[in-house]
Formats: C-alpha cells, structure tokens, sequence
C-alpha cells in the first residue's frame, strides 16, 4: 500500500483525540522496556507477595482446584488453596501464558489502558459531554490512566469509571447488554476485599438516593447491582467456600489489633486524616489532590454567576464534605475500631478503611466539575497538564524506571532480575541436590532478611510468607521460631501478634529491613532462633540476607554462600544441625 494511501486511511482515525491518548499511554510505557528482566516494578506490597502467589498457583495446577481440602505445598508448608486469590483473574490466566514480569507489565499496560478508556466514555456520557470537549475528555483520561496505583489489583481502581458508566446506562435503559457485561468484567477483573464490597455499598447508596428524589426505582440499575454481585460470589468462590460455605479455617486475621499498630491519641488520628484528604492512600492511589482542589477553587471564582455558581458551590462543598469525613474516618480508624473491637473482636478482621479505594475517582469527580464550570482555555488545560505531571511524578514505578533508563536507579530499588536473583537461587538448589540428593519438594526453607517471595519465584517450598490469609493456627505454630527475637523488640511483636501478614523470621538487630542488600552487608550478631521448632516443621534450610556471627547458637550451621553481581542479594544458607 502506498504511504499516501495509508496516511489518507489514518487520518481519520488520527483526528481522534482518544486515540492520541491512547498512543500517549503506549509511548509513556516504554520507560518500563528493558532486557533480561532489568525493568524496575513496585517492591513492597507488591512484588513481594502479589506474584508469587499466582506463580505458585500455577506451578502447583491449582489456579481452579477450589475443592475443601486442596493445599498448596509451596507455601506454609501446604497453606489451603482457597486462603488465596481466585483462578478467574486476568492476571493469573497471564501467568498461565508468559513467565511472571511479562504477565505482570502486559497486565499493567491492559488494567492502565482499560481505565483510559473507562474514564473516556463516561466523561463523554456525563461531565464533558460537548462536541468540542472530546480532546480535554482525553486528556483526564490520560491522567486518570497513569495514577500511581497498584495493577496487580486489577481494575479495582481505574475500572470503576466502567461501573459508573455500565450504571447510568442501565438507569436510562440505554445499551443494556453491555452494561450488565462490563459489570461482570469488573468482577472478574477486581478484587471484592479491596475494593468490589465498597463499590456495591456506594452504588447501592446512589440509587437509593436517587430513587427517594425521583420517586422511581432504576430497576435496570438495581439489577445491574445484583448481577455484579453473584459475579463476585462466582468469581471469589474460594473466599465464599472458605470463609462461609465451608468454614475451612480460622483465619488469623482475627487476631488483628489497628490500635496497637497505629501511633497513639487525636494528633496522630488528625495527622494521618489530613494525609488522606490530600493526598490518598498509596496501595489505592496516592496523590497530591492539588489539581482537584484549584480547578474546584477557580471553578467558584471564575464560573458562571448567579444561580449556577450557588449551584457549583453547593455540590462542591458536599463533595469535599464527604471526602474530609471518609478522610476523618480513616485517620482515626484505629481508636474507633480498638474501641468497638473490645466488644465484638470478630471486626478486627475486617479493614473497612478500604473505603479509600473509592476516593480516587471522587476526586477526579471534583477535577471535571470544575473543568466543566470554567471557561474554555488555557486554564483548563493547564490543571490537566497539572494532573498529568502530579500523576505521572508520584508514580514511583514510572519514574523509577525512567531514572533506570537514564542510568540513575538507586541502588536500594532493585530490578525485578536482581530482586528474583534466579541464578543465585538455582546455585543453591543445585549444591543441595548435589550433596543431600534432594529435591526442593523434600524440604523446606525460611528467609532472613528477604522476602520468602523471591524464594517461591525460584520454586523452593517455603514455612514463611506475606499473605493477606493464612490459618490462624499456622500463625502460632510459627510464632515460637522467632519468640526470642519478638521479646527483644516490642516493636517486631506487635507487628507480628496484632498483624501478622508477612510471616517471617525476624531479627531485632535488622528491625523492619526486609530487604538487606549485598552492600553494605549486615551481621547478625545474636539471633534467637528455635532450630528445634524449626525442623519439627519441616524446616532444613535458612536463605539469609546478613551473616550470623554465631550460628552455632541458633541451632544451624553454614551451608555456604552466594553472591553475583547480578543478584541484590548476598546470600548466606544455614543448615539445621
């Protein structure tokens, strides 16, 4: 085909602002492009514990076994399937098809591009609906796309302009078929703990409210709520089964305890409120909301006059009203929960300040309002371009693997090959097996200063863990390995006793630092570790970040060390006696 010809076929295509953004989103993702698995991706609360469980899953052919008694091997030592993730996620069917980083960035780019196109069809169904508003629309759908959150959750955050849209759709009894199908995507696609159970209070809500004004029931709407409901029984069918159905184990999250967690009295609850009113909450979407509250400002200063200003001011006020009392309740959550708990425990288990997974779009809702009210211009563009940069700059994946790019990541931020270090954990297999015989299914390993999931992406069979569920039985069997070291820092054992999610071998010398690099190196000089207990457990082997000074005292012997350039880690190994 001529080039004449192909360009006169894409100029149509090319005079649509969605697809710019769109290609903008694309050319904005290349940063992330690096050989041999040197692309930076988030590390806390994320590669550490949401990769090695698809991983796992997958390895194991147990992404659908929901069957009561199913257990996974390669983690706690046969930690119940249905205590994990759902099979019918994306990211797990990903993880069937491709190694574990190009599932996760071909998820990310899918989960940033639905929430692109998410926010563009519902800014073009309400907000910005004129005929020469399409290229603004794509605009904040560009910053809506690129907020910093945490994909490996799905759509939870950047899916719910869909929900809206599929909503009002089903409200006016337009294009109903594909509303109730993008509704059973978003459950599918979403996580119901996280962020699904608020997005059905909120919407349920809407159109209660929405019925006592108008006096009539959007029962399309309604229904709509229900199918996105049995969806997400469908779709979280081992969290039904495990929790309701067939109460398979307790689980140790009821022994949750937010009020030793969080820093005592009203200073600390005002302090941690204003950082959620101005900033958000990270695994959500942590962002300066400075763009929203300008274009809310200049929207009453500069909008239209008269009624339609009362108008914008009132609704303005109501929504930040409620964001400053979600704000408020989530700053001072912990004091109310460890008031209420004391009379029903069973609450600590339930984390209700996951309400903030919903505050991301209200504030883009405060953004187009004011857009929507100001004059066209360059101040409209200029608090998108705000946005944009405010996203893209707090976006800590982006902009460290842009600083990758340029030769400047910082030495404590590792890549994802020198995080997963597979050839230094292949050594370590490889010398077991050569001197034992064994296999890594007929043992099993603890971590010391790094993350178990770097040993589970390595397929070794692991006592610890960072998971969101796990028997609560499994917890106090696990707790007397690392007793001593608990009694040494009341900080460590209230981590563990009153949260408890990463379940790991902890050292008071190395206090939080669950990522002990090669250098500097660290030296355990005492460690209180229960080697008996450890063994009776199955345990043979410690994968150690920092040298023990005396291992002899904790029961284990040096088995040997590893170390590659390539690796973040020093590896020291330490054998039960």
């Amino acid at each position: 085909m001529p080039a004449s010809e192909a360009v006169r076929l894409l100029r149509p295509l090319l005079a649509r602002p969605l697809v710019w953004a769109v290609l903008a989103l694309v050319l904005l993702s290349v940063v992330y492009v690096a050989p041999a698995g040197r692309t930076y991706i988030l590390l806390d609360d994320n590669l550490d514990t949401e990769l090695a469980v698809p991983y796992v899953l997958v390895q194991e052919g147990k992404t659908l076994d929901y069957r009561p008694h199913t257990v996974v091997p390669h983690l706690l030592n046969g930690l119940p399937r249905n205590a994990l993730r759902p099979g019918l996620q994306p990211l797990v069917g990903l993880m069937a098809l491709l190694p574990p980083l190009p599932a996760y960035l071909g998820h990310e780019l899918l989960v940033r591009l639905a929430g692109l196109l998410g926010m563009y069809v519902l800014l073009r169904r309400v907000g910005l609906r004129g005929p020469g508003q399409a290229g603004i629309c794509a605009a904040v759908a560009l910053g809506w796309a690129v907020l910093p959150t945490y994909t490996a959750y799905g759509v939870s955050v950047l899916g719910q302009p869909w929900v809206v849209w599929a909503l009002l759709q089903l409200r006016a009894g337009r294009q109903v078929a594909a509303g109730y199908a993008v509704l059973i995507g978003f459950a599918v696609w979403s996580s119901l703990v996280l962020a699904g159970f608020f997005v059905l209070v909120a919407a349920g809500l809407a159109l209660l409210i929405d019925a006592w004004q108008t006096q009539r029931v959007a029962w399309r709407a309604g229904l709509g709520l229900l199918v996105l409901a049995l969806s997400y029984v469908v779709v979280e069918y081992p969290l039904m089964q495990s929790v309701l159905l067939n109460r398979q184990f307790v689980p140790h999250r009821l022994e949750f305890n937010y009020a030793r967690l969080a820093p005592p009295g009203v200073g600390a609850g005002l302090v941690s409120a204003v950082r959620y009113f101005l900033v958000g909450q990270y695994h959500a979407s942590a962002f300066v909301h400075v763009a929203p509250l300008l274009a809310a400002g200049a929207a009453v200063v500069w909008g239209p006059e008269g009624a339609v200003r009362r108008q914008l001011r009132r609704w303005l006020i109501s929504a930040l009203l409620v964001l400053a009392a979600v704000a408020l309740f989530c700053g001072f959550y912990p004091l109310l929960i460890g008031a209420v708990q004391r009379l029903v425990p069973v609450l600590g288990a339930f984390n209700l300040t996951r309400i903030h997974f919903l505050t991301p779009l209200a504030w883009f809702g405060v953004l187009v309002l004011g857009l929507h009210y100001l004059p066209a211009g360059r101040a409209r563009w200029a608090l998108v371009l705000l946005q944009l940069l405010v996203g893209l700059g707090m976006n800590p994946e982006w902009t460290l693997n842009l600083r990758r790019q340029l030769g400047k990541l910082p030495a404590t931020e590792p890549t994802y090959a020198a995080f997963v270090a597979p050839g230094l954990l292949r050594q370590i297999q490889a010398d077991i097996r050569r001197q034992t015989g064994q296999s890594p299914a007929q043992y099993r390993v603890a971590c010391l200063g790094l993350p178990p999931a770097v040993a589970s992406l390595n397929n070794f069979y692991t006592l610890d863990a960072y998971l969101n569920n796990y028997p609560l039985a499994y917890k106090h069997k696990f707790r007397p390995l690392i007793a001593g070291e608990l009694a040494k820092s009341p900080e460590l054992g209230t981590y563990f006793d009153a949260w408890g999610n990463r379940c790991y071998l902890f050292s008071a010398e190395l206090g939080k630092n669950f990522r002990v690099g090669a250098l500097p190196a660290r030296t355990v000089q005492h460690w209180a570790f229960d080697a008996a207990a450890f063994r009776r457990m199955g345990g043979r082997y410690v994968l150690s970040a920092a040298r023990l000074a005396r291992p002899e005292q904790s029961g284990l012997q040096l088995f040997g060390q590893y170390a590659s350039p390539r690796a973040y880690w020093h590896l020291w190994v330490y054998a039960v006696k």
